[in-house]
């Protein structure tokens, strides 16, 4: 576990709506941890420290409540929808060793044959891995492929020590030539505008 994952948080005796607007206008983050057989344990996190760290996904925290180390597993993370701002998190108790079923973003790298494009259509993977060695993403290369080509759950690569929980056959990413709503609504709204002057300016033109 790097060091930079180490956060010290504070076991919270306050509870409800108004408690944790407090806690947030200090500047930290409600959250409550379980797992294991264990009773819920409520806690505040510093928030800045907290917020560059869940950046990245599936992120582990190794917290200090009360000089006691716990490793814990970011699992959700509820946010105010206007602002942005962490209201609330869930964290997981993991241990090392044990294994976890995460969702892993798909990373798609690579150009497909010319005239054609990559649809991606699942951005992760249900991956079953250890906790402490969570990957970040795993990549799918389209290089070179054709028309028509397809990759599957079972055709990834997988990171070491890593197994596949997403049914193998769903499809990940799959290469076609685009259609003209492949552009992009501005792009046939383009079309369409100059579509019209070109009406127009002949419909001037017949009737000069």
């Amino acid at each position: 576990m790097a060091e930079d994952n180490k956060v010290v948080a504070d076991i919270r005796e306050s509870f409800g709506k108004g408690a944790a607007r407090k806690i947030r206008a200090v500047g930290k983050i409600p959250a409550v941890i379980y797992g294991h057989g264990t009773e819920p344990q409520h806690v505040t996190l510093p928030g800045h420290q907290v917020a560059l760290l869940i950046r990245k996904a599936n992120a582990v925290l190794d917290l200090d409540i009360a000089g006691k180390s716990q490793l814990v597993l970011v699992k959700d993370v509820q946010k105010d929808p206007v602002h942005q701002i962490i209201e609330h998190m869930d964290l997981i108790v993991i241990k090392k060793g044990e294994k976890v079923q995460v969702e892993i973003p798909v990373h798609v790298e690579g150009e497909p044959a010319a005239g054609t494009i990559a649809a991606v259509e699942s951005h992760t993977l249900l991956l079953e891995v250890e906790a402490t060695h969570i990957p970040e993403r795993v990549v799918v290369s389209v290089e070179g492929l054709e028309e028509g080509s397809q990759i599957h759950a079972k055709d990834v690569e997988l990171p070491k020590g890593a197994s596949l929980v997403t049914d193998e056959e769903s499809l990940i990413v799959a290469v076609h030539t685009p259609q003209k709503a492949d552009l992009g609504e501005e792009a046939a709204e383009a079309e369409a505008e100059t579509e019209a002057a070109e009406e127009a300016a002949a419909e001037e033109a017949a009737a000069e």
